[in-house]
């Protein structure tokens, strides 16, 4: 997704060189907890600024080093270079797993998006708990979607700019699988309750989306 232009005020002042312009981006996204949006870029670095081209140049610049500028959605933030994670291993090892109820369900929600309480049911065989639901949307892994334009509008749950942070992943068509969820600490290596059923029932076109439930 290209992000949209927004037009610049006009300033009585000449903008940075680019190389400064650079440095601020550097600066902002080295402090920010967050991925941080284009337009946020701008409207932190003074006028007549173009935070989209500064990170083009940044991004080729921290090409081959540990740390890249990698982008998460629509926004932009400062990582280790996946190669490298190995040493972030004591910093970012969890003692929390999520129940396979829950890795069963943002799975779904992860390979299905926008999907439906019903549909993750349909999908699963067996109906969700609320708790569940509200444990991932806590995490802030998964967030509520548009409602269906069905009896009852039932609304839809997708997964977030967190999820795809925490996996490394630039969208949801980059999703982890099974290999990603185990070494996260994510998930045993016992297939969840009818993963074969479910692995039959996918296209070959769609395997990508069967991985993560198949063994």
């Amino acid at each position: 997704m290209t992000e949209p232009d927004f037009p610049q005020e006009e300033s009585l002042f000449e903008a940075p060189p680019i190389a400064e312009q650079e440095r601020m981006v550097e600066a902002i996204l080295f402090a920010s907890a967050e991925p941080v949006p284009v337009r946020e870029l701008n409207s932190r670095m003074p006028h007549g600024c173009d935070a989209a081209e500064a990170l083009v140049h940044l991004r080729k610049r921290y090409e081959g080093r540990g740390v890249h500028v990698v982008k998460v959605g629509d926004a932009w933030a400062l990582r280790t270079a996946a190669d490298l994670s190995f040493l972030m291993k004591k910093e970012t090892i969890e003692t929390r797993k999520l129940s396979r109820a829950a890795i069963e369900t943002l799975a779904i929600i992860a390979y299905h998006q926008p999907v439906s309480r019903a549909e993750i049911e349909e999908i699963r065989g067996v109906s969700v708990s609320r708790g569940t639901l509200d444990q991932l949307l806590e995490m802030e892994w998964i967030r509520f979607g548009r409602r269906r334009m069905s009896p009852g509008r039932p609304i839809t749950f997708i997964v977030t700019e967190g999820f795809l942070d925490h996996f490394g992943l630039e969208n949801a068509r980059d999703l982890p699988g099974l290999k990603e969820l185990r070494s996260a600490g994510l998930l045993d290596n016992r297939p969840p309750p009818g993963a074969e059923a479910l692995a039959d029932s996918e296209d070959s076109d769609d395997e990508d989306q069967s991985e993560m439930f198949e063994e």
